[in-house]
């Protein structure tokens, strides 16, 4: 597979995504750039959400489908990466349960982090490889939290708990929505209940610190996950509120504040640092991933958060990218507030720590930025071809929570 000339660093015309919906035509547009209906009106919620509509289209699916069917490489590769993991094999058992606590005594997360990912490799398997176990397996999983959980808890932590989780359960519930086995209204109903309070509180009173205080993961997760039950439950209002705080939000997350230094490299590369960076690389790299699923989620609805700004998020994966695969990049003294009385705090140089992690968030970037928009992407391109292919998943990458903080398999349904 090729990659685009080092010297092709911008596309001279560009449009957003609705608006090149609209421009060449509405309907018909839409089903050439992936089968979304959307409305036109700029900075709204689709008039008609578009299913699947998440992390994958009908079209992704459909690909990778008809790829594996055929043998093809990369998908292939990415299809044995999901059919080797455990967590996708017909016979996992649910541990569903009333109460999830994230933080402090009674930990119990990992049972929800362990089935999540069991039902989206489960559901990714039904829908890729058409067997009837993975979705009568996947449906129970999502069926039986959904009618089980009552409770998402902890210490601060919750709120990870609560945006991580959030966004990952409606991603395989999406994938599941059409299946007859799967009861969407419960998962619709406890999605919205359990899991968007925390999301909303969150964004709105940062559990009561400083608005500095916490990192843009923080944001992001909570972010993904209104957006993913706003998807889920046909819900404008929680869209809305997404895409809104991506664009200005107060906190960390919103695109400004993620990336608040932009710089342009010897070589004519436009970089942003990412806010985590001087803390460490793998929840850098976790920023990735988080605002990647943000970014994925809002194409498919017809939204163009890839090129918001500028393109500030591709500036700054480039720049996350650059680093973790050995090179080095500027960086500028980051200074933020923290704890309630805003007690200031500063990193001077970028952090070491975790350099050149392993994440499987990079095909989904790549395959954007450089297949579908036909943009130079060198760094991200060298992360993810020399590092990451073929991107597994929850499973793959370690028995902690990091390893599940991305649902993965962007080899199997993003090559292009």
């Amino acid at each position: 597979m090729s990659r685009t000339s080092p010297h092709e660093h911008l596309r001279k015309t560009e449009l957003s995504r609705r608006g090149l919906l609209k421009t060449a035509g509405g309907l018909t547009a839409a089903v050439a750039l992936g089968g979304a209906t959307v409305a036109t009106t700029a900075d709204a919620a689709p008039a008609t959400f578009t299913h699947p509509g998440m992390l994958h289209n009908a079209g992704d699916i459909n690909r990778a489908k008809v790829r594996v069917a055929a043998g093809t490489d990369p998908w292939l590769s990415g299809w044995n990466r999901l059919t080797a993991n455990s967590h996708s094999q017909s016979t996992w058992t649910n541990r569903a349960t009333a109460t999830i606590i994230r933080g402090g005594t009674g930990e119990n997360y990992a049972t929800l982090y362990n089935d999540i990912a069991a039902a989206y490799q489960n559901a990714l398997r039904w829908k890729v490889g058409g067997t009837e176990a993975n979705a009568v397996c996947a449906a129970n999983i999502l069926n039986a939290w959904s009618r089980t959980l009552t409770t998402v808890t902890g210490n601060a932590d919750r709120f990870l708990a609560s945006g991580i989780y959030g966004w990952e359960f409606a991603n395989a519930c999406e994938l599941m929505r059409d299946y007859s086995g799967f009861d969407l209204a419960a998962a619709q109903e406890m999605l919205a209940s359990v899991f968007y309070p925390l999301n909303n509180d969150f964004l709105l009173n940062h559990n009561t610190a400083c608005i500095t205080n916490y990192w843009a993961n923080w944001d992001l997760c909570n972010m993904a996950s209104i957006l993913a039950i706003g998807i889920l439950n046909e819900d404008k209002a929680k869209y809305d509120q997404a895409v809104t705080y991506f664009k200005s939000g107060a906190g960390n997350g919103s695109i400004a504040h993620a990336v608040p230094y932009l710089y342009t490299d010897s070589d004519g590369y436009a970089l942003g640092q990412w806010q985590e960076s001087g803390r460490d690389q793998g929840h850098t790299m976790m920023g990735m991933g988080q605002m990647g699923a943000i970014c994925e989620m809002a194409w498919n609805q017809g939204d163009d958060l890839y090129s918001y700004d500028s393109r500030r998020f591709m500036k700054a994966a480039q720049y996350v990218a650059k680093y973790n695969t050995g090179s080095d990049v500027p960086f500028t003294t980051y200074t933020w507030g923290t704890g309630q009385s805003c007690a200031q705090s500063s990193q001077t140089v970028i952090s070491t720590a975790s350099r050149g992690q392993v994440r499987p968030v990079w095909a989904m970037l790549h395959f954007h930025y450089n297949r579908r928009i036909n943009l130079d992407d060198k760094y991200i391109s060298a992360m993810y071809y020399d590092l990451v292919t073929p991107e597994g998943g929850g499973g793959d990458y370690g028995t902690d929570s990091g390893g599940f903080d991305q649902l993965g398999f962007g080899t199997l349904m993003y090559a292009k």
